[in-house]
C-alpha cells in the first residue's frame, strides 16, 4: 500500500463530529496528503476499532487510512479480522491496522505485552479469515517490539520520537520494513508560547511508563522529563514554527530513514479538526 511521503494524524477523526470527519478525510486528499491516520488515545479509540475508519474509506478514493493504534486487549483478534473482512475489497486495500499494545495505566489484564502481542499475531494469523501482515502495521519504540513488528507486520509506526530515534529504528528494522513516524506540530513562531502548548499536550505521555523508558533509552535524562519536559526534551520531540521550519524537522526524518511521516498538529481539544493548519502546511508537505 503507497501511503506518500505525508500523512495526517489526528484525535479528531474518531472523538470529533463524525460528518466533520468524513467532508475532513476528502479534503485532505484534496490537498495530497497520502494517509490519515485516526489517532486513538492512549486510553483507547472511544468510536470503535473500524467504524470510523469504514466511513473515512467511503468518503474518499485515493487516500490510505490507517488506525492509531488498535488496542490488543480491547477487541479479540477473531472480531479485528471480521470487521476488516466485513469491509469491501476495495476499501481494504487502502487501510491498515495499526496494533499496539497500550499501557498497564488503562489496561486492568495488562501483563507481558510482548508476548501478548505475539499471540495476538498468530491469532490473527490463524482466523477464518486471516488479517495479512501486509495490512497491520505495530506501534512500537524498543527493540524488542520493533523486531516483531518487522518479522509479522508491514512496519513501525513510532509516536513521539525525535529523528534520533528515527535512526535509530531504520538502523533496527532494515531496509525492507516500512518506517512511518508521527511527528507532533505546533504552528507557533513564538518559542514560549510553543513550548508551553506542547507542555499541555505531552503531560498526560510524562505520567506512562513506555514512552518514559523509550526516551530514557534515547539519551534524555530524568531531569529532562521532570516539570513538564525541558527545552531540549520539548524541542525534541515537537516541531514547532511556520510551514518551512515544519517541513523541515519532516525532512530530518527522512534522511534519518522514515518512509513516511503521519503529522499531528496540536489542538486545544481532541474533537477539533485542524483544518486550517492541515492547508496551511499542504504547499511545504506535499509534493507537488
Amino acid at each position: 500500500m503507497e501511503l506518500g511521503m505525508t500523512g495526517i494524524w489526528s484525535l479528531a477523526f474518531t472523538h470529533g463530529d463524525r460528518a466533520e470527519a468524513r467532508d475532513a478525510a476528502a479534503e485532505l486528499e484534496e490537498l495530497g496528503y497520502g494517509s490519515v491516520w485516526l489517532g486513538g488515545s492512549p486510553g483507547g479509540n472511544p468510536r470503535g476499532d473500524l467504524v470510523t475508519a469504514a466511513e473515512v474509506l467511503a468518503a474518499t478514493n485515493r487516500i490510505a487510512v490507517t488506525t492509531a493504534c488498535v488496542s490488543i486487549w480491547e477487541r479479540s483478534p477473531k472480531q479485528l479480522a471480521a470487521a476488516y473482512h466485513a469491509l469491501p475489497p476495495h476499501q481494504r486495500n487502502r487501510l491498515l491496522i495499526g496494533l499496539g499494545v497500550s499501557h498497564a495505566d488503562f489496561v486492568g489484564r495488562y501483563h507481558e505485552p510482548y508476548h501478548a502481542l505475539r499471540s495476538y499475531l498468530d491469532a490473527l494469523d490463524a482466523a477464518a479469515a486471516p488479517l495479512p501482515s501486509t495490512a497491520r502495521f505495530i506501534g512500537a519504540h524498543g527493540p524488542q517490539m520493533s523486531r516483531l513488528a518487522a518479522a509479522r507486520s508491514t512496519g513501525v509506526h513510532p509516536y513521539l520520537v525525535d529523528p534520533a530515534h528515527t535512526a535509530w529504528a531504520r538502523s533496527m528494522l532494515g531496509d525492507g520494513p516500512t518506517l512511518a513516524v508521527e511527528q507532533t506540530v505546533i504552528l507557533h513562531t513564538n518559542a514560549e508560547a510553543a513550548r508551553a502548548k506542547a507542555r499541555t499536550m505531552l503531560a498526560p505521555y510524562l505520567k506512562l511508563r513506555n514512552y518514559c523508558s523509550a526516551w530514557l533509552r534515547g539519551g534524555f535524562s530524568a531531569e529532562d522529563l521532570a516539570f513538564g519536559g525541558s527545552n531540549r526534551l520539548i524541542d525534541a520531540l515537537f516541531a514547532w514554527g511556520g510551514p518551512d521550519e515544519i517541513a523541515a524537522r519532516l525532512t530530518e526524518h527522512r534522511q534519518a530513514g522514515a518512509d513516511h511521516v503521519a503529522v499531528q498538529v496540536v489542538t486545544d481539544a481532541p474533537g477539533t479538526f485542524a483544518r486550517q493548519a492541515w492547508r496551511a502546511l499542504a504547499p511545504e508537505l506535499v509534493p507537488a
